[in-house]
Order: structure tokens, then sequence, then C-alpha cells
């Protein structure tokens, strides 16, 4: 099984200018490197550096015969700066862009002496992360295969990542009224039923289609 690695890059500088100083994890499947072409694999949101073996998020794809063969191929997957599952948390993640994180991922690949890859491969944001790598890097991989992914976000995009995080600090600073008070709940729905409104284009039934609910009640 494979264990977690740590590469420490101090004092990066952030494209907003903000320093850091990042602990980059990852781990390494297949042939050690130098033995055999490399695949570098972006993981999804919700994914992490553990693409194979017992818990692994693409077991189906990546190990011994499979499509990305662990016989034939060594296969790298770095962890997103401050998506926990190192231990490492990033409070000001905001100050982090995904350029960023592909520009973090290139000088990990320096520290470990690694100037020629034969893929990148990601999917979700591990493919817009593969876009954004082959635009700084164009050179480094001889394939780059961006999976259900895009090389921008659209509006409807970021239109729900601000939801989403209205909620989550509402949340986190109403949890227990939320939980426990019924009418806290209107509240919530208050505060982002304009951005629900412009989501889906002001048209609730679109939105009793995706839940499957009657929200028309709380959005009005």
């Amino acid at each position: 099984m494979s264990k977690l690695k740590k590469l420490n890059i101090v004092n990066y500088i952030s494209e907003n200018e903000t320093t850091f100083n990042i602990e980059l994890t990852y781990e390494i499947f297949g042939k050690p490197i130098g033995e055999a072409p490399i695949v570098l694999v972006n993981h999804a949101l919700t994914g992490n550096s553990r693409i194979t073996g017992l818990g692994g998020w693409w077991s189906s794809i990546i190990g011994n015969d499979k499509l990305i063969d662990t016989a034939d191929f060594t296969v790298i997957a770095f962890n997103f700066p401050g998506n926990g599952y190192d231990g490492f948390l990033i409070r000001n993640y905001e100050d982090l862009i995904l350029r960023d994180i592909a520009k973090i991922f290139i000088i990990g690949l320096k520290k470990l002496n690694i100037n020629k890859l034969f893929a990148v491969i990601g999917g979700s944001i591990g493919g817009g992360l593969v876009w954004e790598m082959a635009a700084i890097s164009p050179d480094l991989a001889e394939n780059y295969i961006p999976i259900a992914s895009d090389w921008k976000s659209s509006d409807w995009l970021l239109a729900n990542t601000r939801l989403q995080k209205q909620i989550s600090i509402y949340l986190v600073k109403n949890i227990r009224g939320f939980l426990f008070k019924a009418d806290k709940k209107p509240e919530l729905l208050k505060e982002t039923r304009s951005l629900l409104r412009e989501i889906f284009n002001d048209d609730i039934r679109k939105l009793e289609e995706v839940l499957g609910k009657d929200y028309s009640k709380w959005v009005q």
C-alpha cells in the first residue's frame, strides 16, 4: 500500500500576491519513479491522493490490469493543498485559485526531479486543473486528458458555488438554531432566494424538477 509523502514548498506567492508555506502531500502507485512512464492523476473535489487500492476513488481504472496499469506506469497523485486528507488546512483558501494549484503541482514535480510526464489526467475540478497545467507548461506531458470539465468556470457553476458557501456560513453560525428551531429555516431561504432565482432563471419549477419537492411557498 502506498504511503502518504510530503514536500514543503516555502514562500509560494499566489496569483493575488499572498505568501503561503505549502505542505504538498502525495502518493505513488505502481513502478518507482525513473523506472516507467509517469501518469499524474488530479483528483476531483471530493477525492484525494488515494486513487487506487483499498478506498481508492479511481480503483476501477487504475491498478493491475486496469486502464492505467500500475504494472506498466508510475502513477502519482498530489492532494490539493488544504483539502484536509493529510490534516493540512488553509483558512484563507480563497487566496488560491486553480492556476496556483497547477503551479504548485508543477513545483512538486520539479522537486521530485520529474521533467516529463506520459500523461496528466483528471476529472471535474481535477480536469480543470489539467487545462491549467497544459496552459502553463504545454511541454510537460505527452498527453493532457481532462474529463467532464472545461477550461473555465461557467456563470452557473460560480453562482452555485457562491450559494453553497452562503449556506455553509449560515449553518456554521446558526447550526443549533437551524437544527432545533424550525423558524430559523425560512431565514436561510430568505437570504438565498434571490440567488436561487438567478440560478434557475426565476422559474421555481426547475428547482422542483431537480429536487423533487415543492419549494414555491419558500421562495416567493
